[in-house]
């Protein structure tokens, strides 16, 4: 398996590149955006720099790339940081210039959507960072989520072993980001449930790989961004999480048995799968109709896993994804998980 090259981190005072590789959403609801750009300066001390395509709702999948190249090449710029999510970003992958980024590798953070660009820093031998985009997390109602600041600030500033922790609290329930009343106050949130482990009789440390299913079943079909040759994969550590789209469990477990049967499955040794998400706008599920899916679509990966993947180490409800609060994930690092003493260790 190939040794993960971590970039250099910035420090307090530097410039952070703020962009959109898959949507200019920044553009059309401003309001958790401008306040995330607020606390990247107030509570971490970064310098946000914006792109031509930041805001910019219609851009082409060209000035995307162009972003991220200007960002990735400007030496005075020390990391970069997505704005939010979308649907499209796949199409930005083949406008990458790879060697441009390799030359000049600087963490990057996001997540959903932005799995694409994460696998294509891993294939590039380049450590990123899953989670903390500047709209979700950053502009989180109230204020950011106490572990998820814990966990951006350890993933922004420092290098080394990161201890994971179940939350305490938690929450899938969404606000109005265009309405300026929403972000008055704390969301409410839901008491933790702890994780859940499956075949937890030994101790797993290899280099991360995963992201958003769905995206990954993108990326699958389109050929993009998977090594060639799986054993790459050997012992690694599988991460996994679903979107506000909710996928059925159906569909969940298809594209699990697709990954089965490509032969990806079985190469690692570990499994976290994230909290999934039970509620959003257009499928305002309420807490039992969420606990329904949630426990639908774990059977569905542990069907998919017993067929394919039956020795795998498996830990449910990890907070990785699209649920509140969100942990950082070392996209390529080094991650352990420790079945007999119950713990998750990230290396930072």
């Amino acid at each position: 398996m190939t040794t993960p090259f971590y970039p250099p981190k910035p420090r307090p005072g530097d410039r952070i590149a703020v962009v959109s590789p898959s949507g200019g959403l920044p553009g059309l609801l401003p309001l958790p955006y401008e306040l995330g750009l607020e606390r990247l300066r107030k509570e971490f001390g970064l310098e946000p720099v914006e792109y031509p395509a930041t805001r910019k709702t219609d851009s082409t999948p060209r000035e995307r790339a162009d972003d991220l190249h200007a960002a990735f090449a400007d030496p005075d710029v020390k990391a970069v940081i997505a704005s939010i999510g979308g649907d499209d970003q796949i199409t930005v992958l083949p406008l990458l210039d790879r060697e441009l980024i390799r030359a000049h590798p600087k963490p990057f953070f996001g997540m959903s959507d932005n799995t694409n660009l994460l696998a294509h820093l891993w294939t590039s031998g380049v450590v990123g960072y899953h989670g903390a985009s500047v709209m979700s997390e950053l502009g989180r109602p109230g204020a950011m989520h106490p572990q998820t600041a814990e966990s951006l600030r350890a993933a922004l500033f420092t290098s080394g072993p990161y201890e994971l922790r179940p939350a305490e609290r938690w929450r899938d329930v969404d606000r109005d980001w265009a309405d300026p009343a929403a972000f008055d106050t704390e969301p409410e949130m839901r008491p933790g449930t702890g994780w859940t482990w499956l075949n937890a009789d030994r101790v797993v440390e290899g280099r991360s790989w995963g992201g958003c299913l769905e995206v990954l079943g993108w990326l699958l079909m389109a050929d993009r961004e998977i090594a060639h040759d799986l054993s790459e994969y050997d012992g690694g550590v599988l991460f996994l999480e679903t979107s506000e789209e909710l996928p059925s469990a159906t569909e969940v477990y298809r594209t699990l048995r697709n990954m089965g049967e490509r032969g990806l499955l079985r190469r690692f040794a570990a499994l976290l799968m994230g909290r999934p998400k039970t509620w959003f706008f257009t499928h305002p599920n309420s807490p039992e109709e969420g606990a329904r899916y949630a426990a639908e679509q774990r059977e569905a990966v542990v069907r998919a896993l017993r067929e394919y993947a039956p020795d795998t180490m498996i830990v449910f409800d990890v907070d990785l994804g699209h649920t509140d609060p969100q942990l950082v994930i070392p996209y390529g690092g080094v991650v352990r998980v420790d079945g007999p003493a119950r713990r998750i260790t990230v290396t930072y």
